[in-house]
């Protein structure tokens, strides 16, 4: 990568560090539409645990990494909810900007091919030669 691309991937980088770790703390605790979709003939209290009816949510278990130190967009073990999840989102992007970049890293190219030596180039030095003949042989 030239040294003019660094600032625009540092700037990017930048906004997303922002984004995920203050920004985020404000996104809308209301459930989204899959959720509030699967609540349908449920009630619920204010805590959106089910207290009557009956609904698909009902069904609902606990995922696998449902104790992983990253879970519920926050990170386990701490307590201030703002810090948990602003810390989680700047994980979450420094995780995944290590990750494409070193992908990127192992798929850039690495530079012009060297020319071949030139006691082995197979090209004649009479560019006739190199014209397409019939599959006869004659010209």
């Amino acid at each position: 990568m030239s040294k003019r691309h660094w600032p625009f991937v540092l700037g990017g980088l930048l906004v997303a560090l922002l984004l995920a770790g203050v920004v985020s703390n404000y996104a809308s605790s209301h459930p989204d539409g899959l959720d509030s979709s699967l609540l349908k003939g449920c009630t619920v209290n204010a805590d959106d645990e089910i207290t009557g009816g009956t609904c698909p949510a009902q069904q609902a278990k606990d995922h696998e990494l449902a104790d992983s130190p990253l879970a519920d967009y926050g990170v386990r073990g701490i307590g201030n909810d703002f810090l948990s999840t602003g810390l989680s989102g700047v994980l979450g992007v420094l995780l995944t900007f290590a990750l494409g970049g070193g992908l990127f890293w192992l798929a850039r190219r690495r530079g012009p091919a060297t020319p071949a030596a030139p006691d082995t180039i197979t090209a004649s030095a009479d560019p006739a030669d190199d014209a397409a003949t019939p599959s006869t042989g004659t010209r």
